[in-house]
């Protein structure tokens, strides 16, 4: 899964890969995305592309045999929401 993000600052787009080569660092500045946390931020980063990835697959293998069962919706994509809505309300502080 190639996963795509908003730097809160410019605007502009990058991919977390972008994020995980800088070692933490905006691909455009060179400013870190969490200057404290910049290990934290790539693994995870790099953890969430890998399972989301997995999630994709597992998805469509169980999608590939046709069971005769449905997977409800807002029990796979809820909690990710819900992280993703909090990323979003997380705005630069300037000082």
């Amino acid at each position: 899964m190639k996963i795509r993000g908003i730097d809160h600052r410019n605007g502009r787009e990058f991919f977390a890969e972008q994020v995980i080569a800088s070692g933490g660092a905006s691909p455009w500045d060179g400013q870190p995305f969490s200057p404290d946390y910049a290990v934290v931020l790539v693994s995870a980063l790099r953890d969430a592309e890998e399972a989301g990835t997995k999630l994709e697959e597992a998805l469509e293998a169980i999608a590939d045999v046709a069971p005769e069962f449905s997977l409800d919706k807002e029990s796979v994509l809820g909690p990710l929401s819900e992280n993703l809505d909090r990323l979003g309300k997380n705005l630069v502080r300037q000082g």
